[in-house]
């Protein structure tokens, strides 16, 4: 059955801050965010038997509703297809996790984009142009509200909910990016739950600056407006360590990406981040080491490199 293999890139936030509640109880953001070549590959086959079988190579994960992946082709076939399509056709979604659940990095919301844009290709391919690109991220904001990033990729300003996107300069691919996870998992109900407790006596970075700066190109200045809300209400004793490690080697920016833990470290020297990888371990055992990216997802080539460097 004819089938397609993408790959789908984490995130990481440049910026993140939290401008106030909308009336329909969601949180309005402005974010800087930037794709990062940690990728999931995500392959979707035509099958069968009718509906929706996924498979995931990551215990834990939901298989069913409850997976954005899922969300993502319910919510393909009732805006783009013709009605009862799931009773005469069926579609199997298989996933190899290389982006941690939890962590910040949008690796839920980037296997999401991957089944829109992989159901795109087998079965409305003529979804191309701007119009159908635009209602392709709307079906991704219902589905979760990183998925329209994950969807286009670089680097972009993120408003309303995240789903308002700017394009800009992606970051340049000679940057070294170490992601650093502590051994911990972050609820992203919990941490906006203690964002409306101290929302008053929060320190809100200029996001507007940082946008301009992003916008020509002045990374350096650009690292010095950057900054997340979310550092001043979720305690990070690992957090703390591994920003100092970041630091003392030479990090341009080191900071919390999304709702955390995961920490990210931006360097001009490869072998620098190296070697704070191996210095954050025992506070991080998961680390990987990767580059920035323009696209969000991509088509597999026959072979991934192993960007992991644990074991």
């Amino acid at each position: 059955m004819p089938s397609v293999t993408l790959l789908a890139a984490a995130k990481i936030n440049l910026l993140l801050d939290v401008v106030g509640q909308l009336p329909d109880g969601y949180h309005g953001v402005a974010m800087l965010m930037q794709s990062v070549d940690l990728c999931d590959t995500v392959t979707l086959r035509r099958a069968d038997r009718p509906g929706i079988v996924l498979h995931c190579d990551r215990p834990g994960l939901p298989l069913d509703h409850r997976n954005i992946a899922w969300k993502a082709a319910e919510i393909f076939a009732t805006r783009f297809l013709p009605a009862g399509f799931w009773e005469r056709e069926g579609l199997e979604i298989c996933i190899e996790k290389r982006i941690p659940a939890a962590a910040g990095l949008a690796g839920g919301s980037a296997d999401g984009a991957a089944v829109l844009a992989g159901m795109r290709t087998l079965f409305s391919p003529e979804i191309r142009h701007q119009d159908t690109e635009l209602s392709l991220r709307e079906a991704g904001a219902a589905v979760g509200a990183d998925v329209p990033f994950c969807l286009t990729g670089g680097l972009c300003l993120a408003l309303d909910i995240g789903s308002v996107l700017a394009p800009l300069p992606s970051l340049p691919a000679e940057f070294t990016i170490l992601l650093a996870k502590p051994a911990c998992d972050v609820s992203t109900r919990e941490a906006y739950a203690q964002i409306d407790g101290r929302f008053p006596a929060l320190r809100h970075p200029d996001w507007t600056a940082a946008t301009h700066l992003a916008l020509h190109r002045n990374w350096d200045r650009l690292f010095t407006h950057c900054g997340n809300v979310f550092e001043q209400v979720i305690d990070g004793p690992a957090r703390v360590l591994i920003k100092s490690a970041m630091r003392e080697h030479g990090a341009l920016l080191c900071q919390m990406s999304g709702t955390g833990p995961t920490v990210f470290g931006i360097f001009r020297d490869r072998s620098a981040a190296e070697r704070c990888a191996e210095a954050v371990r025992p506070c991080a055992p998961t680390v990987f080491l990767c580059r920035p990216c323009e696209t969000a997802i991509r088509e597999a080539q026959p072979s991934l490199p192993r960007q992991r460097t644990e074991p």
